[in-house]
């Protein structure tokens, strides 16, 4: 074996990355000067990728599997460096792993609450909460636009950015959707889905997608909830006379004083109906009558009937009796004038109506004599 066989036995790595953190993104493999031995052995477990920078630029990303870092294998980087595939020394680059799994249980909510226009209430403000998950979709293109040459990038450090581009378009969805807030708690998948549909285009510029978004709750201001509290109450009530009565009578059974108050109560208002009724029996004068008569209850008020006139042909009315006796005054009512009247068999003449002829016996005094 020559030196130059045993310097290569000894230089050939394996590169590999395994994550203990549940939280890191991305993370740089670290190896003295960048220097990666020709035909090292980089594994690529589930749930992670690869990416090879070269000199600053981007060469190569390497998905799931085993790979023999050699030239014939990694044809981009041949191009970049204009190798032989006889060369055998060491090249300087730098691999990036990247964790492609979801990152779960990530929790969003409105700092401030968002305004919209209830169809019922009017203007409410609304607060949200609840949780999504991310997942690097594009590892080459999240690693140019977020990562840079972080050398370990964990969630904490984009999952603020995420929640801002969130809550922006839940407000701007939630305010155009015009769902009443009763009617949101049925409705919380739908917008979920919609918020997540609006952010796509925009996670995927950083090489981000989001699987999942959950929406656990939407709220009203704690004074707003109060008052539909009290609302809900008093549909349940009902009759709130009869509600306050029942309250009274169950109050006063669960004090013992307050059940024998009601008992005497209930004594002394029997007590005053019996009095009234033995002095309902007795006399003016104290005298207990026997078999009193009943009180006769007094006749019905006299029906007023009004009037129609018949005359050329023509009727008019109705008119009332008073009314007729100002016509009969002036004479546009006489004895002969046909009359007619609810309940009367016919026409009739004024004078054979025996409470309109009253009208024309009435004569008014002659006029005192001239001064």
């Amino acid at each position: 074996m020559g030196i130059f066989d045993f310097l290569s036995g000894e230089f050939i790595d394996v590169i590999h990355w395994t994550d203990d953190t549940r939280d890191t993104m991305v993370w740089r493999f670290e190896r003295e000067g960048h220097e990666i031995k020709y035909g090292a052995k980089l594994t690529v477990r589930e749930g992670q990728a690869a990416v090879f920078v070269h000199e600053g630029q981007l060469a190569d990303v390497f998905t799931p599997g085993l790979y023999m870092l050699e030239t014939n294998n990694m044809p981009i980087m041949t191009t970049l460096q204009h190798w032989d595939h006889g060369f055998k020394s060491p090249f300087k680059s730098e691999i990036y792993f990247v964790n492609t799994t979801r990152f779960n249980d990530l929790k969003w909510g409105t700092k401030n609450p968002i305004i919209c226009r209830d169809p019922e209430f009017g203007p409410v403000r609304l607060r949200a909460f609840g949780t999504y998950s991310i997942k690097v979709s594009d590892p080459a293109k999240f690693l140019v636009e977020i990562v840079g040459t972080d050398g370990e990038f964990t969630m904490d450090e984009i999952s603020f950015q995420i929640r801002n581009i969130l809550v922006q378009e839940f407000s701007r969805t939630l305010a155009r959707a015009g769902i009443p807030v009763l009617d949101m708690a049925a409705n919380t998948r739908e917008l979920g889905q919609l918020v997540g549909k609006e952010i796509a285009a925009q996670l995927s510029e950083y090489g981000l997608s989001m699987p999942e978004l959950y929406i656990e709750n939407i709220s009203l201001p704690p004074a707003v909830e109060e008052v539909m509290d009290k609302r809900s109450s008093m549909g349940v009530i009902g009759n709130l006379n009869e509600y306050m009565q029942f309250q009274a009578a169950e109050a006063l059974g669960r004090d013992g004083a307050g059940a024998a108050a009601l008992q005497t109560g209930l004594g002394a208002g029997l007590g005053m109906h019996i009095g009234q009724q033995a002095a309902a029996q007795q006399g003016p004068w104290g005298a207990r009558t026997v078999n009193a008569p009943a009180a006769v209850p007094p006749p019905p008020p006299p029906v007023e009937h009004v009037w129609h006139i018949a005359e050329n042909g023509a009727t008019t009315g109705p008119f009332s009796k008073a009314a007729l006796g100002r016509m009969a005054t002036q004479g546009t009512v006489t004895r002969d004038t046909m009359v007619w009247t609810p309940g009367q068999d016919g026409w009739m003449r004024a004078e054979d109506v025996a409470e309109l002829a009253q009208l024309f016996t009435v004569l008014p005094p002659p006029p005192p004599p001239a001064a």
